[in-house]
């Protein structure tokens, strides 16, 4: 039980607060917890009151660090879990943070999926495989990746992966050109197939091009 004499701003940390209990510095705050708790000099605080202080405050210091890191770019629910979690806040700060979150509409995992493959195919085209493989490791499930990436066409990925890789290749003849473009789609998860018959459409158009 104390009674609270004092609450200022913190001096290195401006998001939070210091409070002061029976004239003593007691424990600090995020300002949001402070102003939502509606705290206010004069109060008495129960020990029970404090340690729900204390997990309101790290609800709201995970939330904070999440919105910091979805700040960046979107986040699938497992990534923006592993980050948080290796920061130390604790389990349940995390699931009740993602839970807000979702009903927020601020972590969708299919969302992130077409964030993700849309990002892929319009910067750095790759084939279905290799998006689905890096959905995985982003923890999102496999029926939404499927969804997701049912519209991505190989065919049409590997041409355009080729042609922007096409200007970065220098004069060379058909075998150093279909080994190193083969080579740069093949690192695109691309199939034999499908490379096969980019690089020869490629260096055809190409030919035809030099006749001009």
């Amino acid at each position: 039980m104390g009674k609270v004499t004092a609450i200022r701003a913190g001096k290195s940390r401006a998001r939070r607060v210091n409070l002061f209990l029976d004239g003593n510095f007691a424990f600090s705050l995020e300002s949001e917890v402070a102003q939502k708790e509606n705290l206010r000099v004069g109060q008495e605080l129960s020990q029970d009151r404090i340690k729900a202080l204390a997990r309101l405050d790290g609800q709201q210091r995970c939330h904070n660090a999440a919105l910091h890191y979805l700040g960046y770019r979107p986040r699938s629910e497992a990534e923006l879990r592993e980050r948080l979690a290796r920061r130390g806040f604790d389990g349940d700060s995390i699931e009740a943070v993602l839970n807000m979150l979702k009903q927020q509409a601020l972590v969708n995992d299919t969302d992130f999926a077409r964030f993700w493959r849309d990002n892929r195919q319009s910067f750095r085209p790759r084939s279905r495989w290799l998006t689905t493989r890096e959905l995985r490791q982003k923890g999102v499930a496999d029926d939404v990746i499927n969804e997701v990436v049912a519209t991505i066409d190989d065919e049409d990925s590997a041409y355009r992966a080729a042609m922007a890789k096409l200007r970065r290749l220098p004069p060379i003849d058909y075998q150093g050109f279909r080994r190193r473009l083969g080579d740069y789609l093949k690192r695109q998860g691309f199939s034999y197939g499908v490379i096969n018959h980019t690089v020869g459409r490629v260096w055809h158009e190409q030919q035809e091009v030099n006749k001009i």
